[in-house]
């Protein structure tokens, strides 16, 4: 969020540099922009979604997936990143409170949609990541942005960030596997299943070429 949001929001929090309490009311009201911003956000690419599918025949995007980051998770994030925990550092330096995930059939469809969304006038790209042209060493591919959404109020209009993550839907499988085995697991994975899921992963980018491919001939 902008310095003049901070502002703004500094009028529904009694003290920003207060601890963070996920339990209390200003993490609730903090929590309604978020919110707001995720639900605006989501109009928007479903506008896209409906515009392909109905005006040009094509299901650009085949389904969108939105979320709000759980409080427990944004607390062990702010430890992970050694931030002190207080209401302006979850604004500053969480990004990902809110996230929207965009699954589209085509690796092609990934930078169309990308391109898409630099070009819708009320929403500011502040940074991206291409996991797609360069995957994690894990195996990850996925396009991911973050955005500044406007959130309109009754007064005066607010940006708030969000996550938009941009994915195949064999790219969207890996990922969501992937993450049950590391993270929904007690077990430590072992070296072996790490080792094999970085081989699924370049097994799903051939796919995915060749889906293009095919397309194109």
């Amino acid at each position: 969020m902008r310095e003049n949001d901070l502002m703004i929001i500094e009028n529904f929090l009694e003290n920003k540099e207060e601890a963070l309490d996920i339990k209390d009311e200003p993490f609730e009201k903090l929590m309604f922009f978020y919110k707001s911003a995720l639900k605006e956000l989501e109009t928007q690419i479903n506008i896209v979604k409906d515009e392909f599918k109905i005006m040009y025949n094509y299901d650009l995007i085949d389904r969108i997936d939105t979320r709000i980051k759980e409080p427990k998770s944004i607390i062990k994030k702010m430890e992970k990143k050694k931030c002190k925990k207080t209401y302006l550092n979850l604004i500053d330096k969480i990004n990902d409170v809110a996230g929207i995930r965009i699954v589209c059939t085509l690796k092609d469809d990934i930078f169309f949609i990308r391109d898409l969304i630099r070009e819708m006038s009320d929403i500011h790209v502040i940074k991206e990541k291409d996991y797609v042209t360069n995957p994690k060493k894990s195996g990850y591919t996925s396009y991911h942005m973050i955005v500044e959404v406007p959130v309109r109020l009754t007064q005066r209009t607010i940006y708030v960030k969000c996550e938009i993550q941009i994915r195949t839907l064999a790219m969207d499988f890996w990922a969501s596997f992937e993450h049950k085995v590391k993270y929904k697991t007690e077990q430590e994975v072992s070296k072996k299943a790490s080792k094999e899921l970085v081989t699924c992963a370049k097994m799903i980018n051939k796919f995915d070429t060749k889906m293009v491919s095919i397309k194109n001939t």
